[in-house]
């Protein structure tokens, strides 16, 4: 059974990071048995002798695997015989695109503007760490970063445009079925819905694709409740 090494805070049944559920959304697309391994900010060098120092990572057997895009690759190749993530080369080449703009545009404001409420879902120690190492990124303060979150969501709004726009057209990115391009864009929203209760999603086009990824492989996003 592959082992997912995913992102926790105090409550280990609340898993937020979204790279990880790209890859949640990936094995069950193939259809694979898998088993996560919650792990909080201050476990992650621990995993598999510190191979890696962010996660997703999984174990499948003697392979070790990290990244996100490298772990859709790793199972498309290993796994030729169960649905494909990519659709051949050039899905993946344009998978890598989204993916680019994903975490240039929608990450941004998603990460400020849940960055509080990110932060009061971790105990004591990880909130030390989470503090400490995103004050030295951001160059001040956590409350100072996002005084507003408003404004990030509104910013997110119109950076969604281009999805708005092709979702108009058909149902998933991946045409009539969904592939690892919609987990790219999922698991981004999946890290806010499960993480802070503000409203990142208003636009019914957008908001009916969520919900039709939400629903996937018997309702696996679903199965973990938004934030209250």
């Amino acid at each position: 059974m592959i082992l997912l090494y995913e992102l926790v805070g105090a409550d280990a049944n609340r898993p937020f990071s979204p790279h990880a559920w790209k890859v949640r959304m990936a094995l069950a697309h193939k259809g694979l048995a898998y088993r996560t391994v919650p792990t909080t900010f201050l476990g992650i060098e621990h995993i598999e002798g510190g191979v890696s120092k962010t996660v997703p990572v999984i174990r499948d057997g003697d392979a070790v695997v990290v990244d996100s895009f490298e772990i859709a690759r790793y199972l498309d190749k290993t796994y030729p015989d169960r649905p494909t993530l990519f659709g051949g080369a050039g899905g993946e080449a344009v998978s890598r695109f989204v993916e680019r703009w994903s975490q240039t545009q929608l990450h941004p404001p998603l990460g400020a503007a849940a960055l509080m409420n990110i932060y009061g879902l971790l105990d004591e120690a990880n909130r030390t760490f989470f503090r400490e190492s995103r004050e030295k990124r951001f160059g001040k303060a956590l409350e100072e970063v996002a005084p507003d979150p408003e404004r990030f969501v509104a910013m997110l709004r119109l950076r969604l445009e281009p999805l708005r726009s092709m979702l108009e057209m058909q149902p998933f990115l991946g045409g009539q079925t969904p592939l690892f391009a919609d987990y790219i864009v999922f698991g981004a929203l999946q890290w806010v819905r499960v993480t802070s209760p503000l409203q990142f999603v208003d636009d019914p086009v957008i908001a009916e694709w969520f919900e039709r990824c939400l629903d996937l492989f018997d309702g696996l996003g679903r199965a973990t409740p938004a934030a209250a």
